[in-house]
This record gives structure tokens, sequence and C-alpha cells, in this order.
């Protein structure tokens, strides 16, 4: 089994299980992680996703191996690549526990989820250039979006690896955790995103994925869009009641 799903509470942990290919993604590995994505959407009762590799690496890319036997010949269709971030475009949140090295594809995976955090001893590295090939699996996006130009292009040139601490420092992860606690520092996070209010998590999605290619009035409108929307959900509402009787709110999504 190449992906592995465990589940507990509201909180569903992907876990990618290939070690002895240090985790890199081969076309089974890509169906059983677009079909563990597209499980938790549609389960009710899961409100985050944690994405994990087995062993000491988080994911090594796309499996060169399969890539030379010819299994990526074929165009794929939308999200159906080796590593192709829409199945992460989900309204719930998603974080990546990077306990090893993220490369190239794998690192792509990794930036496609919602929140990053990485074990102190782990790098990241825009692989792509050592072995001839173009960043992509959303590389060319991400990249360019949270780096900037420059520091992207850098990166990509050169396929440098970036250490955790560099990693954070320029904004590419929320946070470095000593390799013991970095599961137990993701599951607190993501405890605390499953109590939170769905609806406006997926508002708070939808909306910063498209503010990236608007002007700020175009922005402003979608601002005034969501926050109607958002304005008129339960978990809204309970806050307001919550504030008003000066106690913590208990935020339960659509009912």
């Amino acid at each position: 089994m190449s992906v592995r799903v465990e589940k507990q509470g509201a909180i569903t942990t992907v876990v990618l299980s290939r070690p002895q290919a240090r985790n890199a993604v081969d076309p089974a590995t890509a169906k059983a992680l677009a079909d563990a994505f597209r499980a938790f959407d549609a389960d009710s009762e899961a409100s985050v996703a944690v994405l994990f590799g087995e062993g000491g690496t988080f994911c090594a890319g796309a499996d060169l191996k399969a890539f030379a036997e010819g299994a990526y010949d074929r165009v794929p269709a939308e999200g159906d690549g080796p590593m192709g971030p829409s199945r992460l475009l989900l309204d719930k949140p998603v974080v990546a526990a990077i306990n090893g090295t993220a490369a190239g594809a794998g690192l792509s995976l990794a930036l496609a989820c919602d929140l990053r955090v990485i074990a102190s001893d782990a790098q990241l590295i825009v692989v792509f250039v050592r072995v001839g090939l173009v960043p992509d699996a959303g590389s060319l996006f991400f990249l360019t979006r949270m780096l900037g130009y420059g520091k992207a292009m850098e990166l990509a040139l050169t396929g440098n690896p970036v250490s955790a601490a560099e990693a954070h420092r320029l904004g590419l992860v929320s946070a470095v955790a000593a390799p013991g606690e970095l599961l137990s520092t993701v599951t607190e996070l993501a405890s605390g995103l499953s109590a939170g209010p769905a609806e406006a998590y997926a508002l708070i999605k939808r909306g910063m994925e498209r503010a990236l290619s608007l002007d700020l009035e175009q922005a402003l409108e979608l601002e005034a869009h969501l926050q109607s929307l958002a304005g008129r959900t339960a978990d809204h509402q309970e806050a307001v009641r919550a504030f008003l009787d000066k106690r913590k709110p208990v935020f339960r999504g659509a009912e």
C-alpha cells in the first residue's frame, strides 16, 4: 500500500508509505493520493487533513524509475498527474508535516498544502534542474508567489537545498519543530483548526486563491461578496452570541 489513511476524530492523516523509494510518487501512488483526498473532502466528519511521509523522507518527488519506463509519457488529465496540486484545492485545511527532504514534485505537493510545519533537520529542494527538467506540479506557481521572482529563479536554476531554518525565514513553512516533536506540533495545530469555523475556512481559501489574479478593486469586490456569505453562516452567528455572552464560541459548521 503506497498511501495509508489514518483517522483520529476530525483529523485525517494521509501517509505516503513508500519508504523504500523515499516516498517517490509513481502512477499508483498518485491515484491513491487523489483517492485519499477525495474521500477526505467527502467525509462530513473530517475537518482537517495532515500529509506526512513515512520514514526519513517526506517525498523525493516523482518516481524517476517510472519515468524511465514510460509511465508518464501520456499527458495527464487535470488532477491526474504524478503530483498535481488540484487534489489539495479543497474547502478544508490541509497541513503538511515535512519530516525529511521534500524535493521536486514532493516539494510541490507540500507547497500545495495550506500550512507547512518542518522538522529542524529536514530540507526543501527545487531539484528539477538536477535532472534536466522544469519545475512542475505547481512549483512555478507557488514558488514565484511565495518567494518572488528573484529567489524563486535562484532556487530553480541552482537546485540548492533550503534548510528548515531558511525555509521558515523565507515564509515557505509556518513553523520549525524538533524531529521528535513534529507530529505532536502538527497535531496540536490541526486540532485547533478542527475546532474552527469550517465555512469561513472554505471562503478564506477560495478568496486567497482568487485574489492572486485580481487588482485591488476586484479584490475589494471579492471580499465584500465572501464576507456577505460568511456573515450569514451559523458559525458567525454563534461567534457573535459568544462575544455577547463572554464565552468561547462553539463552531459546528454547516448543519
